[in-house]
């Protein structure tokens, strides 16, 4: 598998970094880095935003000299012999790296020739590539009209097409759901059956899961490399779970984290070394006790986002959020669709949908890429017109005049609906004049939305420059202003880390314990959990609305199976 010309060292590492370092400007985006990732060895990279995952991919693909140490990428140095490397990796960024007007076809002999992969060679690889992909009788199709899952599966194709001894990837799994993303990793699994090394970088921690080792960046540093299991093991003894529980306010002494499911709370103690010595964990118990009025708090097996957890450093911009002004919005909420279609031409985007969601209630859209769900929220927000079927949303009619349903509801859509050549302050003055907020009343609900969100009103900096988890608590900020019945969240956490997704969840129990009503879509099956009821969508219909508990059952899956599982089964059943 290694490219012709010259051959690294058969003992070599794969990856060899020693004394790393990378700024940009004043910003040191790697600091003093050193790893080692042996032939054949998949190593996961997670971290928070910033924490310099993809600058460290970029290093390790020669398209970035290192500001300090050295990188060896198979047995070759990244500053001298950068072309040499170049030619024999695969680097997948998380940008599509396609063309769109061209086709699948078009695309892949264009990288093959890029590469020098030509002939007879070519016409083999090309066949393998697409059929591995389940991308065969799409060949023809153009780029700009294939789903998300398709465009990531021929990404991954251009990278293989000359076979490449190590594969970079750069948050792979991002925008795509979950059935195409397990397609995606089939695809992987494959690969490392012929022996490809892998280096990943990635949001989610179930695809660090499938790595032999993991590393944990924050900040530029490398605060632990070590298998998932021997992670794990580190938040050992801090993870609890309380049957059927509230959240309780602000975290009592030696509690980290309180994350709220439907049906019961999730606890996160101090680690050990906060403590201090001794095998007791003396002031654990205390802990655990200041919630003892919620009930039994039974030990939990720790995940890899528990780990992130302890790891990471709070950056101030992620202080805890404030509350939002208690007591419920007697105004009226909830939402109720009846038969409710889109059609465009011939193609029927929703097709006669029915539900009722109560105020207050989270509800979460399930579905593969083209489900429906985007085209659903805009006809609820009033953004499209039915084609047929009625619904009300905050007891306002949907008929597809935005007007009706403007004070009402707020939205957030899957690309961040901001201005990124504004700065924060900007743009939440914009948002406050378009849901007709001015003088004293815009100030205040300002105020009260940066309170709620940890924003700081008066920031001048360019929105485009932020990172992905303040851009979004920006965008729920302006979303919410005007403290709407109906709130829609479109992908709101696609390609943020764990601590920052809990915090945002976290946020928007509050809001709905004011009796806000949320909609929301996630590709990320975990973070369903925190939703009361599910709605699963495909080809255009809802084939399954409830609790997860209730959805196991229809499915017959036991009690205990992921919110994956239960996906799969019913898009199986409606296949």
């Amino acid at each position: 598998m290694t490219a012709p010309g010259d051959s690294p060292p058969a003992a070599a590492p794969a990856i060899e970094a020693l004394g790393l370092g990378r700024r940009f400007g004043g910003t040191a985006a790697l600091t003093d880095l050193g790893l080692s990732v042996a032939p054949g060895e998949w190593l996961g990279l997670v971290g928070p935003d910033g924490a310099g995952k993809t600058t460290l991919l970029q290093l390790c693909a020669a398209l970035l000299d290192p500001g300090a140490g050295r990188c060896r990428v198979l047995g070759f140095d990244t500053v001298r012999e950068a072309a040499k490397i170049q030619a024999r990796i695969g680097y997948m960024a998380q940008g599509f790296t396609l063309y769109p007007r061209l086709s699948v076809d078009e695309n892949l002999a264009f990288a093959a020739r890029v590469r020098g992969v030509t002939g007879a060679t070519f016409k083999a690889r090309r066949a393998e590539l697409l059929d591995m992909a389940g991308l065969t009788a799409f060949a023809g199709r153009r780029e700009r009209e294939l789903s998300g899952g398709m465009r990531k599966k021929l990404a991954l194709c251009t990278c293989l097409i000359h076979r490449p001894p190590l594969l970079l990837l750069d948050e792979p799994g991002l925008g795509v759901d979950p059935l195409s993303r397990r397609e995606l990793w089939r695809m992987l699994d494959g690969l490392r059956a012929q022996g490809v090394t892998l280096l990943l970088a990635t949001s989610y921690m179930d695809e660090a899961e499938r790595c032999d080792q993991v590393a944990f960046l924050d900040r530029g540093r490398l605060l632990a490399l070590d298998t998932p299991a021997a992670l794990r093991a580190r938040a050992a003894g801090t993870v609890f779970e309380i049957a059927g529980a509230g959240l309780p306010g602000a975290p009592p002494p030696g509690v980290r984290a309180l994350t709220p499911l439907p049906d019961r709370l999730r606890v996160q103690l101090d680690p050990v070394s906060e403590y201090g010595a001794g095998a007791d964990r003396a002031g654990a118990p205390d802990a655990l006790r200041a919630l003892a009025a919620l009930g039994p708090a039974l030990p939990a097996a720790p995940s890899l986002e528990d780990v992130f957890g302890l790891l990471a450093t709070p950056a101030p911009e992620a202080a805890p959020a404030a509350a939002v002004p208690t007591g419920r919005d007697p105004r009226p909420g909830g939402i109720q669709a009846r038969q409710l279609s889109r059609r465009y031409g011939t193609f029927t985007a929703v097709d006669a949908v029915s539900f009722d969601i109560a105020a207050g209630e989270i509800y979460g859209l399930l579905g593969a890429n083209g489900a429906g769900k985007t085209t659903l929220i805009r006809l609820l927000c009033g953004l499209e017109r039915p084609s047929g079927g009625s619904a009300t949303v905050a007891g306002v009619a949907v008929d597809g005049a935005r007007g009706h349903l403007h004070g009402a509801v707020g939205y957030m859509s899957q690309r961040f609906s901001l201005y990124p050549d504004l700065t924060v302050a900007e743009n939440l003055r914009f948002f406050a004049r378009a849901q007709g907020l001015a003088g004293h009343r815009a100030r205040t609900a300002i105020a009260a939305a940066c309170a709620a969100t940890a924003l700081d009103g008066a920031d001048r900096r360019l929105t485009g420059a932020l990172s992905g988890a303040l851009r979004q608590r920006l965008a729920l900020a302006c979303a919410a202003l005007h403290r709407p019945r109906v709130l829609f969240l479109d992908e709101p956490t696609s390609g943020v880390d764990p601590l920052s997704r809990s915090r945002f969840w976290a946020l928007i129990r509050s809001f709905a314990a004011s009796g806000m009503t949320t909609v929301v879509t996630t590709h990320y099956l975990a973070e369903a959990a925190f939703c009361d009821r599910l709605g699963l969508m495909h080809r255009g219909r809802l084939i399954a609305s409830g609790t997860p508990p209730a959805l196991r059952a229809q499915a017959g899956l036991e009690p205990g199976a992921s919110v994956e599982d239960l996906f799969l089964a019913h898009l199986a059943a409606a296949a």
